[in-house]
Order: C-alpha cells, then structure tokens, then sequence
C-alpha cells in the first residue's frame, strides 16, 4: 500500500512529485501535506480488570478487537470526539473522559496508509453498575460499525497479545493499562 498519485490533482501534470510527508507538483508549484491525522479511543473497565472491546464491522480489521474510538473531526477537541464517538458507536453517554496518553498508529483504509496520534481516554464506570456485565444490555451497537461487544480480562501483557486486536496503538494502551507503561 501507498499513497501514490499519477496526477497532481490541482493541474493534472504527469510530474508530480512525493517526498517526506509532502506531494509537490514542479509544474503549477502545489504542495499537499500529507500530516498525521488524529483519533480518539476510551478505555472502560470495571475494577476486576474486565475491559469492554468492539468487534469491529467493517475494514480495516473487520471481526478484529477494538475499543470505541474514532478520528477526530475538524473543528472538534479529543474530549468531545471520544463523547461524540462513545455515543454513536455504543449508545453510551460519557462526561469527563481522563486522558491517559497517545500512540502513533498506521490506519490503512481502501489502498491509502493513514498515520495517525492515537490519543486514549479511560472511563469510570458509572456508579451504577458494580462491573462491565451489568453495562452491557444497555449498550447500542452502531450499526454499520460494531458487530458486537465482548468483556475480557486483562491483568498483564500477555493477555493482551492473546487477543486480536485490530490496530497497534490499542494493544500499546492496553499493554500501559495494564501495567507495561512503555506500551511495548
């Protein structure tokens, strides 16, 4: 996969050129960045160390873990993507999600390469519900994005490379959640 373009998409020249993370065109002098996009993820787990994880719908990573999340849209905070997000994807409204950290990741989509900053978020569990079993019949499953849900119990970095998480970044938080603060 590349992010290869045949023709300067501003004056259709043949010459256009790719470097670092820029296409520049020699002919009508266009410059197009191609910068990190930025995405949101939130990690909600009870106190037995159960997490809530997607199965995902669609590609990239179709029937692959994940936890809710998305790319930030413009003109829009993380904060408010990741309460944006938990809503559509889960049907779940969140207030204060606590930034934890961020992760490079590699998003590959429809034969383009996307990197993003993977920024994480952890969410407490209402009050409530005592732990994730009791959240999950009141969770939605946005339709054309999550298959299902499934809790799973992680209490190391080995349980985390058990799982088939769909993105790096994820297994990176997970495995800092988990107590492993490099992420590696």
């Amino acid at each position: 996969m590349s992010n290869d373009f045949n023709f300067c998409p501003k004056c259709k020249s043949d010459k256009i050129e790719f470097s670092k993370n820029r296409w520049f065109c020699p002919d009508c002098k266009m410059v197009l960045y191609n910068n990190v996009a930025a995405a949101v993820g939130v990690i909600i787990k009870d106190s037995e160390n159960n997490y809530l994880f997607e199965v995902r719908m669609k590609d990239p990573k179709k029937g692959m873990l994940t936890i809710p999340g998305g790319f930030v849209n413009a003109d829009e905070c993380a904060e408010d993507a990741i309460i944006r997000e938990c809503q559509e994807e889960i049907g779940l409204t969140i207030e204060k999600p606590e930034f934890i950290r961020s992760f490079p990741n590699t998003y590959e989509y429809k034969d383009f390469v996307y990197k993003t900053c993977d920024l994480f978020f952890m969410l407490k569990l209402p009050s409530k519900y005592k732990n994730l079993y009791e959240l999950l019949p009141d969770l939605t499953a946005e339709e054309d994005e999550v298959q299902n849900f499934k809790v799973i119990k992680i209490n190391s970095a080995d349980d985390v490379d058990a799982l088939p998480i769909a993105f790096d970044s994820t297994i990176k938080i997970l495995k800092y959640t988990a107590g492993e603060k490099n992420g590696k």
